[in-house]
């Protein structure tokens, strides 16, 4: 009897030990609202590389990744572009996995927080391009999952968060770090880039994710949420859309997968790379809603003992 009584303990306690992870976390809408509005701010002006506006967004970010109690993985915070002639940099944020075997993989979670800065002419007085919803939204996400996993330390793999540089430019960030990393043997798991998250699509799933036949990963989010949270936009196929973000240059360099999920749809926001993308056209609790759909899928991402995410 006093066997079966502690077994129950044991299984009660691992059972609730469960519930105070990604199933009982909540992603706060005031959290989500807090960051975006600061990156998108006018002091940024438009955080093009390689300007003072980019530096004042990288500073952010390092203290906000400070602030968290999450690790650089480099000497610094600061991955500074080889790719580029101004001087830029991703910002690099690091959770060693708590697994002794799957802590040597890793789970890259990546946005970019650079845009087009100032345009020489105004639309409606305003030539601050502030790139609220490209890609500030997504950047955003991956500050979310840094702030969940830094208070879980549930994740087996380790895992890096990104705020790439240089995207704008021609990916130049992604393809910088994506080399350095390939040189130092690091050993990817898969690839996660968030972009342009800011506005709900009148769809029935929440998101796409680009190159949705290269792998299996649109399946497997989609099981690991519970629900269809992942769908086929044709758009994205005709558009070429797998090629034109930061997943592009994980998957030359390693050949894993490595995709972009996205809930612009090109029917459902008219600012891309204009002024008028800004924090107030953004939709939060859409936002927060997908951030918070997204905790338990990539936990799982980095929990899985196999990997299970494949190329096809």
């Amino acid at each position: 009897m006093k066997k079966i009584i502690l077994l129950s303990a044991i299984l009660f306690f691992n059972f609730a030990s469960s519930q105070t992870k990604s199933t009982t976390y909540k992603v706060k809408e005031s959290d989500v609202a807090t960051n975006l509005k600061t990156l998108t701010s006018d002091a940024m002006e438009g955080r093009e590389a390689g300007t003072p506006g980019i530096e004042k967004a990288a500073v952010f970010l390092e203290n906000y990744f400070k602030s968290i109690s999450v690790k650089s993985y480099f000497s610094t915070y600061r991955d500074t572009l080889t790719t580029f002639s101004k001087t830029t940099c991703n910002i690099v944020g690091y959770i060693e996995g708590n697994d002794p075997v799957l802590k040597n993989e890793f789970v890259v979670l990546g946005g970019h927080y650079d845009h087009i800065g100032i345009t020489d002419e105004a639309v409606n007085g305003d030539k601050i391009n502030n790139g609220a919803n490209d890609d500030a939204s997504g950047v955003t996400a991956v500050l979310e999952m840094a702030r969940y996993f830094s208070q879980s330390k549930s994740n087996k793999r380790s895992i890096l968060f990104v705020c790439f540089s240089g995207e704008e430019k021609g990916l130049l960030g992604s393809k910088s770090l994506a080399k350095k990393l390939k040189k130092k043997n690091f050993n990817l798991y898969t690839m996660l880039n968030f972009e342009m998250i800011g506005v709900p699509m009148a769809r029935d799933y929440t998101a796409y994710i680009t190159g949705f036949d290269k792998s299996n990963m649109a399946a497997k989010i989609n099981e690991y949420a519970g629900n269809n949270l992942i769908g086929f936009l044709e758009a994205e196929k005709s558009y070429e859309l797998f090629s034109r973000s930061d997943n592009y240059s994980f998957y030359n360099e390693f050949r894993v997968p490595s995709q972009t999920v996205c809930t612009f749809d090109f029917e459902n926001f008219e600012f891309y790379h204009q002024p008028g993308d800004e924090f107030e056209k953004m939709d939060i609790p859409h936002m927060t809603s997908f951030i918070q759909k997204m905790v338990p899928v990539v936990e799982k991402m980095t929990n899985s003992t196999t990997k299970e995410i494949k190329l096809n």
